[in-house]
């Protein structure tokens, strides 16, 4: 069995170490992870605002609805539509591509209390939660993209065509995709959380009754449409994957 890549000792001393902080120290704090946050998205904008990679993404993710209806099109109905699609669009790739930073930073927020040993677990829950972000976004984009359009791009067809707005499109698509994103972090999450002794597989196991529950409930406000095929698709993953984080939680902490 493979061992757990540890954080580098240069990494791990310039993390804080624990010890009490007044609430202006934690303002401060947080200023500074919010300016890396940012930086990371603003970093990960960039290269979707050269036109070919901005509106190749932008057609990438229209290829579900046609995937569904070969004639699919949509429509701009105000004249900055385009534009603030465009940057939508953009936001969503930076978002992706500073995911790693964005969860390190969030970790590093919570870090004063955690010893050493946890420390080290730091790298490994950002490798693996921005990986499985990541994957996220590939399960919405070839299953919930598709079968959630086929399904609402067919539903009264015979009163009045589909034919949405390209914001509106781009939204319900971009949702839809983050949701999926964060839902496949889950498992990773469940891990960190016990490792730092948050939780353990015992309360968790007890839980999945709650878990069912509530995979279904964030399900059903996550996602912006009300029919059971799109919060089937995103409900039932995020309990499996509650599942499957007790698994790990257990392996990281057995107690």
């Amino acid at each position: 069995m493979t061992s757990v890549p540890e954080a580098p000792e240069e990494l791990l001393e310039s993390l804080p170490e624990g010890g009490e902080m007044t609430l202006l120290d934690h303002l401060f704090e947080l200023r500074s992870r919010v300016t890396w946050s940012a930086a990371a998205v603003v970093v990960g904008v960039i290269p979707f605002m050269y036109f070919p990679i901005g509106f190749g993404a932008i057609m990438f993710l229209m290829e579900p609805a046609k995937a569904q209806n070969p004639d699919f099109v949509v429509q701009a109905i105000s004249p900055m539509e385009n534009i603030f699609v465009y940057f939508r669009v953009a936001l969503l790739g930076g978002i992706s591509i500073g995911m790693p930073m964005l969860i390190y930073q969030v970790l590093r927020f919570v870090t004063p209390a955690l010893t050493p040993q946890e420390k080290r677990w730091i790298i490994p829950i950002v490798v693996g939660t921005s990986v499985s972000f990541f994957f996220g976004l590939v399960f919405g984009y070839l299953v919930v993209l598709p079968a959630a359009y086929a399904f609402l791009f067919n539903f009264g067809t015979e009163v009045a065509e589909v034919s949405p707005t390209i914001s509106s499109y781009m939204d319900l698509t971009i949702r839809l995709l983050l949701v999926m994103g964060f839902v496949f972090e889950t498992p990773i999450l469940i891990m960190g959380l016990a490792k730092f002794g948050v939780v353990n597989a015992k309360q968790l196991r007890g839980w999945w009754r709650w878990a069912l529950v509530g995979s279904f409930a964030i399900s059903a406000i996550a996602t912006p449409t009300p029919d059971p095929i799109t919060q089937t698709l995103v409900g039932g993953p995020l309990f499996i994957l509650y599942v499957f984080g007790i698994g790990l939680a257990w392996f990281v902490r057995r107690d």
